[in-house]
């Protein structure tokens, strides 16, 4: 009987315990989260600094970046009238001549005849463009002692790749610049378009002339070229950094006035160099995210630090150029 009662106060004590555990574990539990919806209810959002740009209506300059070559617009070959060897050469490049003027002599004779010169007269007035070929040269009637055009009115000849040949046609203006004179561009104007492709090198030739007369310029320099082929106008544009790709699709971030970040889907257009025509998503006037899109959710408040960032380079100094990205043009 003893055994009994002791043991009957054993299961008794333990059920008190497992009861007041259970009994724990549910205010525990309760407590719990009724704290958690408190904490909630009483946090402080996350707000994100981005950096933005007014969307705008612009033009985008499409073009052609491609390589050409000052040259005279009117130019001559100068052949001899008889074969042999050349000696005497009177002049060399660069050098003035006038039409009728003897700028080499061809000696034809030949070991045991009679000694003998054949002078090569300049056909045109102007000047000596290509280097003349050497005293001794072995020539014959088809051989070109030299080049004589007239430099006071020069030209620019390129090659354009095949691909771009439906955007060619004259009065399409260009960006010239000469490795002589970094920083300065000079314009042109397409003026001839071939009628042929090469078919050796695919391309096709245009020819262009400069807008106004430059004593810097001179024939032979070589010249990197912006051809303006396209203008895409009547929409908004926006920076590339400003888009944002989701399940193939296109969004940004427009900063609302409450300062609250907006999803908006995009329909994009034409770009050049990484700016992008908006079609629809986008109305001009609008802040667009331009920096900080990666940790942005619609809805998320932001704080646009644009205009502080720009304050504080202004303070620093004002040396650094403008950038420009010409990379996304044709070539």
């Amino acid at each position: 009987m003893a055994k009994t009662g002791s043991s009957k106060k054993i299961i008794i004590a333990a059920v008190v315990v497992t009861c007041a555990v259970l009994l724990y574990a549910v205010i525990t539990v309760k407590n719990s989260g009724q704290s958690g919806k408190k904490r909630s209810g009483n946090s402080i959002q996350t707000t994100f600094s981005v950096k933005t740009a007014t969307a705008v209506l612009t033009t985008l300059h499409d073009y052609i970046a491609t390589n050409g070559e000052v040259e005279a617009q009117s130019s001559i070959e100068v052949f001899p009238d008889i074969g042999g060897k050349v000696v005497d050469v009177s002049v060399s490049l660069g050098s003035p001549v006038k039409k009728g003027q003897i700028i080499a002599k061809i000696d034809p004779s030949e070991p045991g005849s009679k000694y003998a010169l054949s002078p090569v007269t300049a056909p045109i007035s102007g000047s000596i463009v290509s280097t003349p070929l050497k005293d001794g040269a072995t020539v014959s009637t088809s051989s070109t002692i030299t080049t004589i055009g007239d430099v006071s009115n020069l030209q620019i000849t390129a090659d354009i790749p095949e691909r771009y040949v439906a955007l060619l046609k004259t009065g399409l203006r260009a960006d010239v610049t000469l490795e002589a004179y970094p920083g300065i561009v000079f314009t042109a104007t397409v003026s001839r378009v071939s009628p042929v492709v090469d078919a050796t090198s695919r391309t096709k030739e245009i020819i262009l002339t400069f807008d106004k007369k430059d004593d810097r310029i001179n024939a032979g320099m070589f010249a990197k070229i912006t051809l303006y082929t396209v203008d895409y106008t009547g929409t908004v544009t926006i920076s590339g950094d400003a888009i944002v790709t989701k399940n193939d699709k296109k969004y940004a971030y427009v900063v609302t006035a409450d300062n609250k970040a907006e999803q908006r889907e995009l329909t994009l257009g034409n770009s050049v160099d990484g700016i992008y025509q908006v079609l629809s998503g986008i109305s001009a006037g609008e802040k667009v995210v331009v920096e900080g899109t990666s940790t942005l959710s619609d809805g998320a408040s932001v704080k646009d630090i644009t205009h502080a960032v720009q304050s504080g380079t202004a303070e620093t100094g004002t040396q650094a150029g403008n950038g420009s990205s010409q990379s996304g043009g044709k070539e």
